[in-house]
């Protein structure tokens, strides 16, 4: 379930056609016939001109991000964490919960997908009974995938204005079970690989295209300096709301914290750090414990809605969605998702120059998780989706230029998504 952060755009789209021809030996037309059958179409493709009927994000906000079984959100369960961002998103446009058409969750390791759970941070949120909601997991992405689901509801006029959220406590749920299964799974190769742990589906990526240790290292040590810098210049106060909680310390003893900064930063990180940690799923292996993404604790949430309706409420408009694409890859080999999902996502957003730019020239690392990735911030399962775009969008807006920026993950059991969302400018 996206045990590395997702592979560098750079890199991913440098060895594109050598992971294509492993996915299709037979050629390039099996590919694209797979992604048109996987592709989700839940924005118009960019045209340039703006339209009334843009799906938009208004307002986004994110808890800080704790980490798992041992920072400040261990003891806070998600329908906590749920109803704060929920909550701080509304009350900040200055919008009554009954003027949404649905609420849309997303959660990997609640039971059911955390139904019950949302319905009841919902209601601590003081979101009226006639107010819908429901939860989605389609993994690491089901914080993105909630906001795809209101996105084709907005299309099709079912509502007008909708919150996407996402929510994981990693702490009170781990992940394990994977449920009741029919033995014949065993008869079958690629249904088998989807129980494959993915620290171990890391290691086969790394063998099968040749991402070295060192790569890995230095890569992990990009992330956790831009996160470093972007949390000493404040750069993530906008969008982190600070959440007053219990935590029970290792004596028992039971304390009223408030949580506004991301745990899992490690400013002091160094290559030689790194170098010296082993090697967490195999014993000659390259994925360690320094260069995975964190298992962790949060939410986000995201007011969305139609253009027009968002212009008549005098609400802002921060970005609009261009374009998103669900595509599906091995399962023992699931990381390499982004690599796969990222162009198709540029090309229904008619960014077909950006594709080319990215393989013929790369993009400038800098440009690739600018603030930091999951390795340095964490990436809470369920919320991981809705919090790259709070932090995308806010960031875009901080550059203060219209400027377009895309998200991906990968995802568990073989998929790859990815979305294209659009700043428009002061």
């Amino acid at each position: 379930m996206g045990g590395l952060e997702s592979i560098p755009p750079t890199a991913a789209m440098h060895r594109l056609k050598l992971i294509s021809g492993h996915l299709c030996p037979g050629g390039s037309a099996e590919l694209n016939r797979d992604l048109q059958r996987a592709e989700c179409g839940s924005a118009a493709a960019a045209s340039g001109r703006d339209s009334p009927d843009d799906v938009v994000v208004v307002h986004g906000r994110r808890t800080a991000i704790g980490r798992a079984k041992r920072g400040a959100l261990k003891d806070t369960t998600p329908d906590e964490l749920l109803s704060a961002v929920m909550t701080a998103v509304l009350t900040d446009v200055g919008l009554s919960p009954d003027r949404l058409g649905d609420v849309c969750v997303g959660n990997v390791l609640q039971p059911g997908a955390g139904a019950l759970m949302a319905r009841v941070a919902h209601f601590l949120s003081g979101f009226p009974e006639s107010v819908p909601v429901y939860t989605v997991n389609r993994q690491c992405s089901s914080g993105l995938q909630a906001l795809l689901n209101l996105a084709g509801s907005i299309q099709s006029r079912t509502v007008d204005l909708g919150l996407a959220c996402g929510v994981e406590s990693m702490s009170l749920q781990s992940i394990g079970n994977p449920g009741d299964l029919t033995s014949r799974l065993s008869d079958v190769e690629k249904a088998r690989d989807c129980l494959i742990p993915m620290g171990i589906t890391s290691e086969n990526v790394a063998e099968r295209f040749g991402v070295s240790r060192e790569k890995q290292d230095a890569f992990a040590l990009s992330s956790q300096q831009k996160a470093a810098r972007a949390q000493s210049l404040g750069r993530f106060d906008q969008e982190i709301v600070p959440v007053t909680t219990r935590f029970v310390d290792a004596d028992g003893k039971q304390l009223q914290v408030t949580v506004g900064r991301d745990e899992g930063v490690r400013p002091g990180t160094t290559l030689e750090g790194l170098a010296k940690l082993r090697p967490a799923f195999t014993p000659d292996g390259s994925t360690t414990a320094g260069n995975s993404s964190q298992v962790s604790d949060g939410a986000a949430a995201l007011l969305v809605g139609r253009r027009s309706v968002v212009e008549a409420l005098g609400l802002p408009v921060l970005g609009v969605l261009r374009a998103s694409a669900v595509v599906g890859v091995p399962p023992d080999v699931m990381g390499i998702g982004p690599a796969i999902a990222i162009p198709a996502a540029l090309e229904k957003a008619g960014r077909r120059g950006a594709v080319y730019c990215v393989e013929k020239l790369g993009i400038p690392m800098e440009k690739v998780n600018p603030n930091g990735g999951a390795i340095a911030l964490g990436h809470p399962l369920g919320c991981t989706g809705a919090r790259q775009v709070v932090t995308l969008l806010n960031e875009l807006r901080r550059r203060g230029r219209r400027a377009f920026g895309v998200v991906s993950m990968c995802i568990g059991t073989g998929m790859g998504a990815a979305a294209v969302f659009e700043y428009p400018g002061p």
